[in-house]
């Protein structure tokens, strides 16, 4: 569900996705309302769930986890009994950072970080390969991941 937001909402998503650990009264000052009325629109859209949660960027390479790649997985059957329980596969292994179920030739597309490309190839044949279900792969390893910092509402979420 789309929620309409305005221009305070807008301006406090933008802020909080630059910087989640912004004291109200710097958020408030930001995009210029007062404090009591910044606290309460947080909240509000932490409530409708526009806001889903806040997380720490780590550098994977720091973790020992410098080398990142892209899974493409094709599965067979593409049935609700098998997405649901190869999801929750995926996302248990510890090199997963994140999956898609997406339209296309592929099913899935898996992004994982591990340690070396030794890994990433046993990775692929101890925990992709070797499963019934996965009938074709494609590894793309990623040269470099850059996240937008901010992700302004469409104009139909601001009622336009």
């Amino acid at each position: 569900m789309t929620h309409v937001l305005d221009a305070v909402d807008a301006a406090i998503i933008q802020e909080l996705q630059k910087d989640a650990r912004l004291a109200n009264k710097d958020l408030a000052a930001l995009v210029n309302v007062a404090p009591s009325t910044c606290v309460t629109r947080h909240r509000s859209l932490r409530e409708r769930a526009v806001i889903t949660g806040y997380r720490a960027e780590v550098d994977l390479a720091e973790l020992g986890r410098p080398v990142q790649a892209v899974i493409a997985v094709r599965i067979r059957p593409h049935t609700r009994a098998v997405v649901g329980p190869f999801m929750d596969y995926v996302l248990s292994l510890p090199e997963t950072i994140s999956v898609s179920h997406v339209a296309g030739p592929e099913d899935f597309l898996v992004h994982v970080a591990v340690a070396d490309t030794t890994h990433l190839q046993r990775l692929v044949l101890d925990s992709f390969t070797s499963r019934r279900e996965v009938a074709q792969l494609h590894t793309n390893l990623v040269f470099e991941h850059v996240r937008k910092s901010t992700v302004p509402p469409t104009a139909a979420a601001l009622g336009g």
